[in-house]
């Protein structure tokens, strides 16, 4: 693996010192705002990420204001033409769409990106760094929401902007560059052909199939924030987020204990703050806290019974928002929108993916094996992430190939040694391992791949088209994996197994139980939509 380019700050806080919640290790002018200094969670070099939960709160009540505004089709066709649409998916992907459960429904997964783009005049007052005005942006915040296939639950996953992934191929769709596969910090994947190479990443990380993307920039983060009128947030002491000897930075937020209304500068100083909670991973949880609140304040308010506010609102949606292309037009943001304010408060819940430091890099992160999988698998399953999901609830039925297998023995199989992950090295051998049980059970054309190793979660037999379905499925079958781990794929030329991180040692394929609804890893960080008692508690040298 290559080792990032893009760094972040300092190095991962270990205990709750200042030393190490903020000492700085990036170097450069520190931008206007302070925040500057950082512990292993502080910004990139590039000092990106200030304004992360406006980003994600302005898509989140663009889609659910757009298309109530307009008094005519004039006005209509006038907030059309506001909105910039994209690809949706400019990069390789393996990712195939849910299948329809018995009732016909399908999952629906958003994926939702903070762009910190300085390419205007507004947007450099806001971002500060007026040296990066036309660099290429980062995609900072990166959000997923999951909509439950009946609509009765959301989900939403935080990914870290440092936490290193493999990017794919991707290809800008508006200059045609191409950039080639790495393996660097996620929030480097929208500078490698915007955000369909974004999406394109994360269906790789995830499995999950994303169906529409939406960036928005900083300017009119904070022209809907205000519009919003006040989100109340709560803090356990009297706190300021101020420079410290040997902590620079901060992002000057001054609050009394408990609960208060926020709004303007103070949001946005609320949404910046990382050394008064501890850490990135600490700011990340308040922006939930801000967001679930958010939410709470717009139900509360309808404000689709106020034509004027809701003109305004819409007026500012349109024009900060980016979508994929499938959503280029008011009335396709409002049905979207639709299905998101049917969702009760109750059954919305807000995580981040368990991360662990990188062993390459202490100043990024990694995902964390098997927990980051089993809340993928969740995501994948369409398995509610809160308790009230239905607990008996079971994976959609396997599909069995039309395509029948040939004999066991006329089946060519590759195998290659997926066994390396983020955080452990390949185990050796095992690609010739499983091709002598294979070969044991009959498959006597199976082969061990020699080349180097590769990263694979989780185990999985790759066909390249529909002919070879079938034979794919036989081997599956014949290790005991399951069928949802049969994948068509353009990247083999026959049937080919990898064997995954999942299976490092032995020859019976371990038994993996399917995690129930609300059964989350304890690491998820979860915050619900309707805990409206949650309080940030204050790194102890930020009291007051």
């Amino acid at each position: 693996m290559v080792q990032s380019s893009v760094r972040g700050e300092g190095t991962r806080p270990h205990d709750q010192s200042a030393t190490r919640e903020g000492g700085s290790h990036s170097g450069g002018a520190k931008e206007e705002g302070g925040d500057a200094g950082g512990g292993r969670h502080g910004r990139s070099t590039r000092r990106r990420g200030k304004h992360g939960i406006l980003r994600w709160s302005a898509a989140t009540l663009a889609v659910l204001i757009l298309g109530t505004a307009g008094a005519g089709y004039l006005y209509y066709q006038h907030l059309n033409s506001n909105i910039r649409k994209g690809e949706r998916a400019s990069g390789d992907s393996k990712a195939e769409k849910a299948k329809p459960n018995a009732a016909g429904q399908t999952p629906l997964n958003i994926l939702l990106i903070g762009s910190d783009s300085r390419n205007s005049t507004e947007n450099v007052k806001l971002g500060g760094s007026r040296d990066q005005v036309g660099s290429k942006p980062l995609g900072d915040v990166q959000m997923l929401i999951h909509l439950s296939a009946d609509r009765k639950s959301a989900a939403v996953v935080s990914i870290p902007r440092d936490t290193r992934v493999d990017i794919p191929k991707c290809t800008d769709p508006e200059t045609d560059e191409q950039y080639p596969a790495t393996n660097n910090i996620i929030n480097a994947s929208l500078g490698r052909g915007g955000a369909g190479c974004t999406l394109a990443t994360w269906q790789n990380l995830t499995g999950v199939y994303i169906d529409h993307w939406m960036t928005i920039d900083f300017a009119g983060v904070v022209k809907m924030a205000d519009a919003i009128g006040g989100v109340e947030v709560c803090v356990e002491h009297k706190m300021w987020d101020r420079p410290l000897p040997g902590v620079p930075g901060g992002s000057n937020l001054r609050l009394d204990a408990g609960k208060q209304k926020i709004t303007g500068k103070k949001a946005l100083q609320w949404l910046r703050t990382r050394h008064a909670f501890y850490s990135d991973l600490g700011r990340a949880k308040a922006q939930h806290m801000y967001m679930n609140s958010m939410i709470r304040t717009l139900k509360d308010q309808n404000v689709f019974t106020d034509g004027g506010r809701l003109m305004g609102l819409a007026e500012a949606a349109t024009k900060s928002l980016k979508v994929s292309e499938e959503l280029g037009s008011v009335k396709d943001l409002y049905d979207l929108g639709m299905q998101l304010k049917t969702v009760p408060t109750k059954r919305i819940t807000m995580t981040t993916i368990p991360t662990v430091v990188d062993p390459l890099d202490p100043n990024h992160l990694v995902p964390a094996g098997a927990d980051a999988e089993k809340l993928w698998t969740m995501v994948r399953d369409d398995i509610a992430f809160d308790k009230g999901g239905d607990p008996t609830k079971k994976k959609a039925e396997e599909q069995v190939s039309k395509d029948p297998a040939a004999a066991d023995d006329e089946i060519g199989v590759t195998v290659r040694n997926g066994t390396q992950s983020a955080t452990l090295g390949p185990v050796g051998g095992r690609a010739s391992t499983i091709a002598g049980l294979l070969t044991q059970k009959g498959f006597t054309r199976a082969t061990a791949d020699r080349s180097a190793a590769v990263a694979e979660d989780k185990t999985v037999v790759r066909f390249p088209s529909a002919e070879l379905e079938g034979d794919a499925q036989a081997v599956a079958k014949s290790l005991g994996i399951p069928l949802s781990s049969v994948k068509k794929s353009t990247d083999v030329s026959g049937v080919t197994l990898v064997v995954g991180a999942d299976w490092r040692t032995g020859t019976a394929y371990p038994k993996q139980s399917a995690p129930k609804a609300g059964e989350l890893p304890k690491d998820a960080d979860v915050v619900s939509g309707s805990d409206s008692g949650a309080c940030m508690p204050v790194y102890k040298p930020y009291r007051l």
